[in-house]
């Protein structure tokens, strides 16, 4: 892609996480990526990330911009020629910033969409809210920082929790183009998460009957990290044959 290196600052970032059939989770999933199975359910959710210092590894800080991001995020592995990849599959980017939308697929991977974010933090309380322009996605979380997971997650600990989460550094996009899926790798130069209690959870996304039935998808749990030095670094994309390429 001719992508160059991004780096900046994440200065808070919200991962929200839901249990999903496999069944259910597989059919939202193009190929050749599929579910990440982890204690017989895949892990999906929303990342809803505050950027800041964000400029091009060549430039230096000051031209860097600060903006409010979502990605919905689906666990997966694939086959690559070395074995078993693992990371996320990204179907849906929201972003506050007209700067972001107009770089998509150049700086960023994959397309881009705009939203207006309504963020509100204080102490250990966080607000994030966002609807899309085209009005395609609403999310709105409400959660404050906690000692410990649920009862009801299945991870056994924050440890556990966090070591998942950062596997999944690699994250493949769609795009506007069928069959091609930009890849951008997170580095994040520290990795420190903690837990938060949700009070209250939407998601558009996950809440629509015709792509998750009743009972097929269940909160589990949610993470925040906060000040974390990282860079974005682009992969080559990757390409599957579909059958408007065939025909």
């Amino acid at each position: 892609m001719g992508v160059p290196a991004v780096k900046g600052l994440i200065d808070r970032r919200v991962l929200v996480n839901y249990r999903v059939d496999v069944d259910v989770l597989q059919r939202v999933l193009p190929s050749p990526f599929r579910v990440k199975v982890t204690s017989g359910v895949g892990i999906a959710g929303v990342c809803l990330i505050r950027l800041a210092q964000v400029h091009p590894r060549f430039l230096p800080s000051i031209f860097g911009i600060t903006s409010e991001n979502a990605a919905h995020r689906i666990a997966v592995e694939w086959d690559t020629p070395d074995g078993v990849g693992e990371g996320v599959f990204i179907p849906r980017r929201d972003t506050s910033s007209m700067a972001n939308t107009l770089v998509g697929g150049r700086l960023f991977p994959g397309r881009l969409h705009r939203a207006r974010f309504d963020v509100t933090e204080s102490g250990d309380d966080i607000f994030v809210a966002l609807r899309s322009a085209d009005r395609e996605t609403r999310v709105v979380v409400e959660a404050s920082l906690a000692q410990h997971l649920p009862d009801t997650s299945i991870f056994g600990s924050v440890d556990e929790a966090s070591a998942f989460f950062e596997r999944g550094s690699i994250g493949y996009s769609a795009t506007d183009r069928s069959g091609c899926f930009e890849c951008m790798e997170l580095k994040s130069f520290e990795w420190h998460v903690q837990p938060l209690a949700v009070h209250r959870v939407e998601s558009s996304f996950f809440s629509d009957p015709k792509l998750f039935p009743v009972g097929s998808v269940n909160f589990d749990c949610a993470l925040l990290m906060r000040g974390i030095p990282h860079e974005w670094r682009a992969h080559d994309s990757l390409r599957v044959e579909t059958g408007e390429d065939a025909g």
